[in-house]
């Protein structure tokens, strides 16, 4: 039907990188034009972590080809209320952080709302910011990001299509989703100053950019109906809004989908399998149950004149899943299973577990990571990173009242041990909201994770020797934003791989965390493995890579390679293994807009892929870990 397929244009990236520098260089093109003809160019900018790589790349062509911002002219789209502009999480110091302080722009010719107006002169100072957009002719380049429940500046769904620049109540969503930079909820600003809807629609030329975890609201905004509850959905009455979305985003856009019903197909064994599943699910039937008017009647009457007879199909299908299902994850020794996920042998498999986090390990695979080791597998753990911005202060001061009472207790001399809890206590106490941590401080809160993933290594009985700590540098800067991916942090990855020597390796493939660090850990594992495939290392041909999702989002039921069942006994030692994780728990600094604790959503995620199996017409087990396969 007409009403499910897109109405913009959105153009799909391999990652956010790409998209990113594909906007870029029509910025600078867009750019020089204007210089070419002695105009300004009025640039409406963005903020949030979605224009991150964006900014960066403008910053690199300024400095490596020469691009000039003299000419160009900026207006932002919003900022929080009430904020001073030197806070680190205003949106004044976020784009002089990431653009402005390292590009050639007139600081005369930067615009944003001003977020120490006083009070009773906000609604005269948003009138004069909607004034100011128009004796510069309008914008040039509107750039977008989107929020989950579709709101584009801080335009919140219910926002008017006819809106202007004003002061908004934040929505609780948009409040969840920017916790991370505060770390507590009372501190996240509640209201905002924002560009109205009907300014934005004004631009000449918007680019709306989505990465990772909005592909369900991408969705209902380029294929659903116009509608203010979702503020994004008014860009389809645009003249000239193209989105700019990575593969993760495009994942519940219709080509992606169900491409069945956008045209014709390659029926591969994958795009059957997902097909005959998104069937059964929408009719509520079970996989064997399926017929031949079911497929007529739902468009994929192709798939009939492919294979002659329905119940092959679904027979085909319904294996796929079966074989799929394993209490085997490092492969059942001594056995032939032609089409089990893993290898028979070598048994025991020397087993990597990379977890981003000092908690992602139990989190998101505590299960088959348990299993791993009853079943006799020689495993270890990496935490990549020390996760330290994740505890909060009073946990710090909590610990330092324990070792020096512990001290005491023992008359060990606590002379600096006080020392330290006291200046603790001063630091903290006079903390402001964006004040980085003092490297002793980020120290400490490095230990208590470091105790805490030790606790759960412990528990599920991994040797001393077998957990290591990378503390990869990227990470380290004490701050939300995190440096990209460096030589050192590839190094000491290769270099632990080449100590383990792995047959089986997990890492976290879930890209919708918050903050952005899984992603990064990926890719330093990804290159990680291309270089000791290219060097040569012999191991390397027989270790397979599996990939699993975190606390956010669980692989789609067609993609899943590898499913773990679970018994109700198991699911309750994961999560007491969760528990351990005590700086992480009752409340979670990083959770996005899921207000649940990391036990629950694992709990309940693992619950539904186990109900969806059974739907299918699969054993019904209690919860089920899901795994797909990386090949390089």
């Amino acid at each position: 039907m007409l009403e499910s397929f897109e109405k913009i244009p959105v153009k799909v990236y391999k990652n956010p990188t790409e998209g990113s520098n594909a906007l870029a260089t029509q910025i600078a093109k867009l750019i020089r034009d204007k210089q070419a003809q002695n105009l300004p160019c009025i640039l409406g900018m963005a903020t949030g972590a979605t224009p991150i790589f964006l900014y960066k790349e403008l910053v690199r062509m300024h400095k490596e080809e020469g691009l000039s911002f003299k000419n160009v002219i900026t207006v932002n789209l919003d900022e929080y209320y009430p904020i001073p502009r030197s806070a680190y999480q205003s949106y004044w110091s976020f784009m002089h952080r990431h653009l402005f302080d390292h590009v050639d722009i007139d600081p005369k010719n930067i615009h944003l709302p001003n977020s120490e107006w006083n009070k009773e002169e906000l609604k005269e100072q948003c009138v004069a910011y909607e004034q100011t957009i128009e004796k510069l002719g309008g914008i040039d380049l509107q750039i977008l990001g989107i929020g989950k429940n579709g709101h584009i500046g801080f335009n919140e769904p219910g926002s008017s299509f006819y809106s202007k620049t004003r002061v908004i109540h934040l929505d609780h969503m948009t409040r969840m989703a920017n916790l991370y930079e505060w770390h507590d909820l009372n501190k996240v600003p509640r209201l905002a100053i924002t560009v109205g809807i009907s300014s934005i629609m004004k631009a000449k030329k918007i680019v709306l950019l989505a990465w990772g975890n909005k592909a369900e609201i991408v969705s209902k905004a380029v294929e659903g109906e116009v509608t203010e509850q979702i503020p994004a959905s008014v860009l389809q009455n645009h003249d000239d809004c193209t989105f700019y979305i990575d593969e993760f985003a495009a994942t519940e856009l219709t080509r992606n989908k169900a491409p069945w019903l956008t045209g014709a197909v390659e029926w591969t064994p994958q795009m059957i399998k997902k097909a005959v599943i998104e069937l059964a699910l929408k009719l509520d039937k079970t996989v064997l149950s399926l017929t031949a008017d079911d497929y007529k009647e739902n468009s994929l009457a192709d798939l009939l004149v492919l294979k002659e007879s329905v119940y092959d199909i679904n027979l085909q299908v319904f294996y796929m899943l079966r074989d799929s299902i394993t209490g085997w994850p490092g492969g059942k020794p001594n056995a032939v299973i032609p089409a089990h996920p893993e290898r028979s042998a070598p048994h025991p498999k020397r087993v990597m577990i990379f977890s981003p986090h000092p908690d992602d390990d139990i989190i998101s695979m505590g299960g088959t990571f348990m299993r791993l080791h009853d079943q006799g597998h020689d495993v270890h753990v990496g935490y990549q990173t020390s996760g330290n911005i994740a505890v909060t202060d009073e946990f710090v001061t909590r610990f330092l009242d324990f070792a020096v009472g512990f001290e005491d207790m023992f008359g060990i001399d606590n002379k600096k041990s006080n020392e330290i809890l006291s200046e603790a206590r001063s630091f903290l106490g006079g903390k402001k909201a964006g004040d980085l941590d003092t490297s002793e401080i980020r120290a400490i809160k490095g230990l208590i994770r470091r105790c805490e993933a030790k606790a759960t290594c412990r528990y599920v009985g991994i040797a001393e020797e077998n957990y290591h700590f990378l503390n990869l540098p990227f990470y380290e800067t004490g701050a939300i934003d995190k440096k990209p991916m460096g030589e050192e942090d590839i190094k000491i990855t290769m270099e632990l791989l080449r100590k383990v020597k792995p047959h089986q390796i997990y890492c976290a493939g879930d890209l919708a965390d918050p903050h952005g660090t899984h992603k990064v850990c990926l890719e330093i594992v990804f290159e990680s493995m291309r270089r000791l495939k290219a060097a040569g290392d012999e191991w390397v041909k027989d270790c397979w890579v599996w990939l699993y999702k975190g606390a956010w989002q669980e692989w789609d039921i067609s993609e899943i390679e590898m499913a773990v069942p679970m018994s109700p006994d198991q699911v309750m030692k994961k999560r007491f293994g969760i528990f351990i994780h005590q700086s992480q728990k009752d409340s979670v600094p990083f959770q996005g807009t899921d207000a649940r604790e990391f036990w629950q959503r694992a709990e309940i995620r693992n619950a539904n892929t186990a109900e969806l199996y059974a739907k299918l017409g699969l054993t019904k087990y209690a919860a089920i870990e899901a795994f797909v396969r990386w090949h390089y």
